[in-house]
């Protein structure tokens, strides 16, 4: 317990480093809101870009990763999306439960990837954000479509800005780097990967400068169901099923760290574009970003204690 805390409480403590710079309202609010752009669009991209080309992917067998991680998706949703009638929630209320359990924060994984596991962690990590990203946002736009959202258009309109997501196309730029040989020539790998060692603490702080901790106030059942799932049965249901298949430590690491992630940010905007629930939305966010501060600690120490 004590190796996962020291490993993870340095991301928790930026996460709140941005929560004490948003109330001190310091650098401004339009620094962070550039700030958000800047990390997001350059310096991520950057970092997976650098560790996907030049990756060793002998290091890790991806295949079992990929196929649980896949598989857990898909169950979750379809599981969700036959009992939304029985969960006495309105479908926007629904939208924002579905969205938290699924949705996971790429910044928080990165970096916990990278603090637990080193390089092949975050090897590892890169490989799964290729996967789940689109998954997860081709399941989401399916949901709000079936609950009645922006139709067709709005779907179009989603996989439009998939196709541009700069996390998606970093990770297939690198892979692309990585099979065809060509790598990361001259002056590029060690630029990249100057420009990639700033994406993690930025990252990490450019959360908690997003977190509404106003929303919190008045949360119900749509909260709490949220949370449980994302802290309870996915990480419990990964947990067992990478057990039983055999994973090895980095694969399963990344599988249940990745469950038992905190939702993305990003399901704010999408909730707001789609007709969802935008304050229980935000509720959800900032409330999972909080809770997994204590409750990723535990998850991750319960895997430690259970590999030889």
């Amino acid at each position: 317990m004590l190796t996962v805390s020291n490993a993870l409480g340095p991301l928790f403590l930026l996460i709140l480093t941005g929560v004490v710079l948003r109330r001190l309202r310091f650098p401004d609010p339009q620094f962070w809101h550039g700030a958000e752009r800047f990390i997001y669009f350059l310096l991520f991209p950057a970092m997976l870009i650098s560790t996907l080309a030049t990756a060793d992917f002998s290091q890790v067998a991806f295949s079992g990763m990929i196929s649980l991680l896949a598989s857990l998706l898909i169950l979750l949703a379809a599981g969700l999306w036959l009992l939304r009638n029985r969960l006495g929630l309105d479908l926007p209320s629904f939208s924002s439960v579905f969205q938290g359990s699924l949705r996971f924060n790429t910044y928080v994984g990165l970096a916990g990837a990278a603090a637990l596991y080193g390089e092949a962690g975050i090897t590892a990590a890169a490989v799964a954000i290729a996967i789940m990203v689109p998954l997860i946002n081709i399941l989401c736009v399916l949901m709000f479509v079936g609950c009645g959202g922006s139709g067709q258009s709005g779907l179009l309109g989603a996989m439009r800005a998939l196709a541009k997501n700069p996390l998606l196309l970093g990770c297939v730029i690198g892979i692309a780097l990585n099979v065809s040989g060509i790598g990361l020539p001259g002056w590029s790998r060690d630029t990249l990967a100057l420009a990639g060692q700033a994406a993690l603490p930025l990252g990490l702080v450019a959360v908690g400068v997003a977190l509404q901790l106003g929303a919190l106030r008045g949360t119900g059942t749509a909260f709490w169901l949220a949370c449980t799932i994302k802290f309870g049965l996915l990480p419990l249901l990964a947990l067992a099923a990478g057990w039983l298949l055999g994973l090895q430590e980095v694969e399963l690491g990344v599988v249940v760290l990745f469950t038992a992630l905190p939702t993305a940010t990003s399901s704010y905007i999408l909730a707001r574009q789609m007709g969802g629930n935008a304050p229980l939305m935000a509720a959800v966010i900032t409330g999972q970003t909080l809770l997994a501060m204590a409750l990723l600690p535990l998850w991750m120490s319960l895997l430690g204690a259970l590999q030889p």
